[in-house]
């Protein structure tokens, strides 16, 4: 959602539906733990009465368990907090499955698979970051490819219904090199925004994920 229109946000959100979808990713920031705002539990629970797709909330903030039930309130199916700001990862996890949201983990570029490998058998989701998080429309990363590979191989090996999710720079060309990787879901924000004709910029990515 970073890149879309703000000003028509259900709009949108009921666009990109109708162009095929899956899930609405939703970027919380604090101004804290990344240097930008952007939207709160209110304008959640605004996206919630504007499709029933799953939202899939991405909580780039300090503190995220002071956050959870109020996200979950507001519809959130996904929240998804990073290992960098979660120093109790476990608990973090626990609560957010308590309040009865799928729980996912988020992985920085810099920041090494390990700090998530002992939770992979709590968690729901693990979000890799290929870009520094922060802003949308920026270059994707592919140092980070590596580092999709070794988790999926992990996921694989133990047989867990982990989804691994990848978000920054993703378009045609970068989506097949993450897909390849082992990533299963994409986050495409100015790819699909950006484009004229979304429908076609949505069914571009999956053709993409056909042919990695």
């Amino acid at each position: 959602m970073l890149s879309a229109d703000f000003a028509r946000l259900g709009e949108e959100v009921r666009e990109v539906q109708a162009a095929g979808a899956d899930w609405i990713h939703v970027d919380v920031m604090d101004g804290r733990f990344v240097p930008n705002l952007t939207v709160g539990p209110p304008v959640v629970a605004a996206l919630r009465r504007a499709t029933t797709l799953p939202l899939d909330v991405h909580l780039m903030i300090v503190e995220p368990e002071r956050w959870i039930e109020s996200f979950v309130r507001a519809g959130a199916d996904v929240i998804s907090v990073h290992v960098e700001a979660s120093p109790h990862l476990h608990r973090t996890v626990a609560e957010i499955r308590r309040a009865g949201a799928r729980a996912g983990v988020v992985l920085n570029p810099h920041s090494s698979e390990e700090s998530v490998r002992y939770v992979l058998p709590d968690v729901d989701l693990v979000l890799v970051m290929s870009v520094d998080p922060g802003f949308g429309g920026q270059a994707f990363l592919p140092s980070v490819l590596p580092k999709v590979t070794r988790l999926r191989e992990w996921i694989d090996a133990q047989g867990l219904d982990v989804a691994l999710e990848i978000d920054g720079g993703i378009d045609t060309r970068t989506a097949a090199q993450a897909l390849e990787a082992g990533a299963d879901v994409l986050v495409a924000g100015s790819a699909v925004f950006g484009a004229d004709d979304r429908s076609r910029a949505i069914a571009a990515l999956r053709e993409a994920g056909r042919t990695a």
